[in-house]
């Protein structure tokens, strides 16, 4: 497979989703020339692009008073209020998050329908191994504790769509890192359908 792009309804809400150290943050930064330093969302055409790393930097070094959970917290609560202030003004939105817990999942369907769109994911698949590396090379590796249950929830996920259930989303696509690498573009629009390839339930389009 050479270049390809996803397509998806316009106003949708796309979470990008995978392992820590996958490469979702640096999927985002090559299709949307993101510099990595960002602290507020980056709106490219009629897309707003949210990585949860921009609300963690918006607070950096003003929380150190606080105990770690409650920092985690009003990170998140940062981060899905971007999402959610997105949607509301009818853009359509691709955020990346780290998480893939059933509730966090159903989270963010509940947000799309309030807005009258849908929810779709988008998986990055990569091993732990070669998301461990990913952790390594960025400087920041998650504890193995941690690591492990992202590791149990991904399986999880990843078999529930690849049996055909998408749910919560309306449609979910898995690729991993060689296929994201061919990745092109993510586009937003009402355009002809082309083939689809690999998409489970209510999918987007794939063009390859």
């Amino acid at each position: 497979m050479q270049g390809s792009r996803l397509r998806y309804p316009p106003g949708s809400l796309v979470i990008l989703t995978g392992l820590p150290g996958a490469g979702k943050t640096t999927l985002l930064r090559r299709l949307y020339g993101l510099g990595g330093d960002e602290s507020l969302p980056v709106t490219a055409g009629a897309v707003v692009v949210i990585d949860s790393a921009q609300a963690k930097r918006h607070w950096h070094g003003r929380l150190g008073w606080l105990p770690g959970s409650v920092r985690r917290a009003l990170v998140f609560a940062t981060h899905v209020g971007r999402i959610r202030g997105a949607l509301a003004s009818g853009r359509s939105v691709i955020a990346h998050n780290r998480g893939c817990a059933p509730y966090m999942l159903k989270g963010f369907a509940w947000l799309a329908r309030r807005h009258r769109t849908r929810l779709y994911l988008l998986l990055l698949d990569a091993s732990p191994e070669a998301a461990l590396a990913g952790q390594r090379t960025r400087g920041r590796v998650v504890a193995p504790r941690t690591f492990a249950r992202h590791q149990r929830r991904w399986a999880g996920l990843v078999a529930r769509v690849k049996n055909g259930d998408p749910g919560p989303a309306a449609g979910a696509l898995i690729v991993d890192r060689s296929e994201a690498a061919l990745l092109e573009a993510i586009t937003f629009d009402d355009g002809e359908r082309p083939r689809e390839i690999r998409t489970i339930g209510s999918a987007p389009d794939h063009d390859g």
